[in-house]
């Protein structure tokens, strides 16, 4: 598993919508990247920073904040905890 060092937080995406509530199918070239999703992970923060976000909180992070890494096939997003805008 990934240990996230400092204020940072691994968190696992929410998968995008695959049908809009109209029924209707949506292909993967127009899906929107997710910006919500689930933190398996947090780094122990700073002497500045204490962390705010635990372990099983769901987040909403900004649209292209964090970096993807993929861990047995299973995608991830390491983000800052400043990039996380709200706890859910």
């Amino acid at each position: 598993m990934i240990r996230p060092l400092g204020t940072r937080v691994v968190v696992e995406p929410k998968e995008a919508e695959t049908m809009t509530a109209g029924g209707l199918y949506i292909p993967d070239n127009a899906k929107e990247k997710p910006q919500q999703g689930t933190v398996v992970a947090v780094g122990p923060g700073s002497a500045d920073e204490a962390m705010e976000v635990a372990i099983g909180d769901t987040v909403l992070y900004g649209k292209y904040a964090g970096t993807e890494v993929t861990v047995d096939t299973k995608k991830y997003l390491i983000v800052k905890q400043a990039d996380i805008l709200a706890i859910l």
